[in-house]
């Protein structure tokens, strides 16, 4: 009988140690999340019409393709959001920020080849090739290419994590929405993937975390695409 009661009183312990740890994970969660919210909470836009003016525009790169070869909506989407904000006059520069981290993949190179095609001047175009993560994007958009105040493109749940690490890292930032994929599976993973990049965010932000590469300073609108895409490749490792 006093060997039952030994066990039940370990089932118990291990009973109410998981739910505290459930209940520590949820507020860790719960909590992350509501303050990158809170922080881009009306600073996003969906109208082109309602959305103040920036002089730039940061558009936070993916890939034009799925893993299976088909067309990216998110890309496509972000696309057609940033030139739509450009010829409504709501942007005057478009800087591109993504991965070119291995031979063949280039978003802002693929990017930038999109937004030329619907009309929008070479000249108005800026690459930051070393945007291998929004926080490194957002933090090297205000230390390497000097803005204070811009305009923030990709899906509404992307930028509020991105107008969050801005307004952390001292920029005036807001949002304007691309408009969300409609396949189901696609919007599922990213929405869930989303919850935890939020709570990574407010980590990053909260221990000063630092850019994999930094660069030389790039001056905006003084400097024009044609040159400055190649030379902003030459980066400097981040120093420790």
């Amino acid at each position: 009988m006093k060997k039952a009661t030994g066990w039940r009183k370990v089932v118990r312990l291990f009973f109410w140690g998981g739910l505290i740890c459930l209940a520590a994970a949820a507020a860790v969660v719960g909590g992350c999340n509501a303050i990158v919210k809170l922080s881009a909470r009306g600073r996003l836009y969906s109208d082109v019409q309602e959305i103040p003016y920036r002089q730039v525009g940061l558009v936070l790169g993916t890939s034009p393709t799925l893993g299976n070869g088909s067309r990216n909506q998110y890309y496509d989407n972000r696309i057609k959001a940033t030139a739509n904000l450009y010829f409504a006059g709501k942007i005057s520069y478009i800087l591109i920020s993504g991965d070119n981290h291995r031979h063949g993949y280039n978003e802002p190179e693929e990017m930038r080849q999109s937004l030329i095609a619907l009309g929008i001047p070479d000249s108005a175009i800026i690459l930051d090739y070393a945007g291998f993560r929004t926080y490194d994007s957002m933090v090297r958009a205000y230390k390497v290419f000097g803005q204070r105040s811009l305009t923030v493109i990709s899906q509404y749940w992307h930028n509020e994590r991105a107008v969050f690490i801005a307004r952390r890292n001292g920029m005036d930032a807001i949002g304007f929405n691309a408009q969300d994929v409609s396949y189901r599976r696609s919007y599922l993973k990213n929405h869930l993937r989303e919850v935890f990049a939020k709570i990574k965010a407010v980590w990053d932000v909260a221990t000063g975390k630092k850019p994999r590469y930094w660069g030389e300073p790039v001056s905006i609108p003084d400097g024009q695409t044609t040159e400055f895409k190649d030379s902003i490749r030459h980066l400097a490792p981040t120093a420790e």
